[in-house]
């Protein structure tokens, strides 16, 4: 339903003003020279005299015409309501699509990520950093965990989480999470990394039972899951959404009261754009170039106000360094390139942050101490 092209369109196409049968320019056959030939043949008519003929001697090839294309313009506005119809019912349907479809999904950035998703689990190959990644950031949040809690199995340290992998590719994070005991969502809209992560999940029955992958996008995930999990884990995520605060926004929804969110990702400096970009894109190749947009590497300043005005408390960021001589990272206290962030969603009408409920328990405890030796 082009504007300048194709059938219903107003210029141009089957129905359009200047290309439809019967039209006044182009596109018209023979249907204006018949008309006047015939006027041409009540002329001759008229020089031999006949009543006809001289009617339409009177008339003339100018009033055949005239009545040719007046009868043309009817046909046309009898034709042209239903193309125009169509035009406007269409342009609707597609801004209710838009209205409604708002998402923090990048369809540029699934196209280059769709490109690899059978190569997610080469160690060797264009994820190996992100192999290698799980060496720091697999402890950090089960330590984190522990730490914030005394309930936990020898073994299956995390045995009773439910946490939600957001932007799960093919798995590597999830899998070592379920292997600490968790009960692990991933999700990814790319359908072609579900399956690689479905494909790769099935060597180890442990993990089938433990994992469950869904093609699916965060926000199609609030719409069922409000308040589910314990845990959020966005790592190298955020530097590839479309709208960052409604990403974070969904996180909040489908997080309970006092859950915690985990993110990795990209500062935005001019180190990062050397390192991150120019090194390990274009020179030396770690991942494939034209993975990463420094527009949309973030700050941690600007992380940490979005989290905390969609009701976060930010308890800890660190810096992380990789080292692509070695192929290891490890943590650094400069946030300058890469850093990870751990953040608690505040509780239903409790604390923000269990630093504040741990403060809270002192100060009783301080309370009750001193009304008794009093």
């Amino acid at each position: 339903m082009a504007m300048w092209g194709g059938t219903g369109a107003v210029r141009g196409g089957s129905g359009a003003v200047w290309g439809c049968p019967g039209a006044v320019r182009g596109g018209g056959g023979p249907g204006p020279l018949r008309a006047i030939a015939r006027a041409l043949r009540g002329r001759r008519e008229a020089a031999a005299g006949g009543d006809h003929g001289e009617l339409a001697f009177r008339t003339g090839p100018r009033a055949a015409l005239q009545k040719y294309n007046h009868k043309a313009q009817l046909e046309a506005s009898s034709t042209l309501p239903a193309p125009l119809t169509e035009i406007k019912s269409s342009m609707l349907t597609t801004k209710r699509l838009f209205s409604t479809s708002h998402s923090s999904v990048d369809p540029k950035e699934m196209k280059k990520f769709q490109l690899l998703a059978h190569k997610w689990w080469d160690e060797e190959g264009d994820y190996s950093a992100l192999h290698s990644m799980n060496d720091i950031r697999v402890p950090f949040i089960r330590d984190t965990l522990l730490n914030m809690s005394s309930n936990y199995h020898l073994g299956s340290p995390l045995s009773g989480i439910k946490i939600l992998d957001v932007g799960c590719g093919g798995g590597l994070l999830s899998e070592p999470l379920g292997r600490l005991g968790a009960s692990v969502t991933g999700i990814d809209p790319l359908e072609d990394n579900i399956r690689t992560a479905d494909q790769h999940k099935s060597f180890d029955p442990v993990l089938a039972k433990r994992i469950q992958y869904k093609s699916s996008s965060l926000e199609e995930m609030v719409e069922e899951c409000m308040e589910t999990f314990d845990v959020i884990v966005a790592s190298e995520v955020v530097e590839h959404v479309a709208d960052l605060e409604m990403f974070i926004k969904c996180c909040s929804q489908v997080l309970k009261p006092e859950g915690s969110l985990f993110i990795t990702t990209i500062n935005k400096t001019q180190l990062s754009y050397i390192l991150g970009i120019v090194v390990a894109e274009k020179i030396v190749g770690i991942v494939p170039e034209g993975t990463h947009e420094w527009e949309k590497f973030v700050p941690p300043e600007e992380l940490q106000r979005l989290l905390e005005s969609h009701g976060f408390s930010v308890q800890a960021v660190n810096g992380m360094l990789y080292n692509p001589l070695t192929g290891s990272w490890s943590w650094m206290e400069s946030t300058s390139i890469n850093y990870a962030m751990h953040a608690v969603k505040s509780g239903a009408g409790g604390p923000s942050s269990p630093t504040e409920s741990l403060s809270e328990m002192e100060s009783e405890q301080r309370s009750a101490t001193a009304g008794t030796s009093v």
